[in-house]
């Protein structure tokens, strides 16, 4: 008898270390999830804001039979990405991580988190290595060519990709910003399996 009230004992006290053993970090309070909630959502209005506005302008390059005009179309679309979007795509990267961190949302505990972080990551990385140079490129043909661009062949490949990857990242970011209201597909697998094991224990 004594030696079974022993090893519960002992089996008790390894769940409790265990516990223990986990860091844990300090949450953020109600009043300071609807502040970094605020901020978090105002940035991805400044993202989607300047996203449709460089989309709607990428369109607009074929239809402008002068070159200084062409290239100012051009500087546009280099200012709003450099002031506008990479500030606010970062920022919005960085609130997000706060977000996971000092939240019960975590960074893997749920489907849709899961989504969001891929394609905001993969927006940012098709940002800086495809639409950049594509952006640098073109601006450059403009400023050697003018209006002569419109017939170069680099260029007409340059716009046309930054213009059908420009509006399929504005479609993404659309489809981020719903599946942030609907929060869909529930709980990852790993994790229902992990609570419901502790719960029973």
């Amino acid at each position: 008898m004594l030696i079974m009230l022993l090893s519960n004992f002992i089996k008790e006290e390894k769940v409790i270390s265990k516990e223990d053993l986990k860091p844990k970090m300090k949450k953020l309070g109600l009043k300071g999830q609807r502040w970094l909630k605020g901020i978090h959502i105002f940035l991805c209005s400044l993202w989607l804001g300047a996203g449709i506005s460089i989309t709607l302008l990428g369109f607009t390059k074929c239809y402008i039979p002068d070159g200084d005009m062409l290239y100012a179309v051009h500087e546009c679309i280099k200012i709003i990405d450099y002031f506008v979007i990479i500030p606010a795509s970062n920022a919005v990267l960085i609130t997000g991580i706060i977000f996971s961190l000092l939240t019960n949302w975590g960074f893997f505990k749920y489907k849709w988190i899961l989504v969001k972080w891929l394609f905001i990551l993969g927006q940012i990385l098709i940002g800086t290595c495809l639409l950049g140079p594509w952006q640098s490129k073109a601006m450059a043909v403009v400023r050697e060519h003018g209006a002569q661009a419109l017939q170069n062949d680099m260029y007409l490949y340059n716009i046309q990709m930054m213009n059908y990857v420009g509006l399929l990242q504005f479609i993404l970011l659309v489809i981020v910003v719903f599946i942030s209201v609907f929060k869909p597909w529930g709980k990852r697998k790993k994790v229902t399996n992990k609570t419901s094991k502790t719960e029973s224990a």
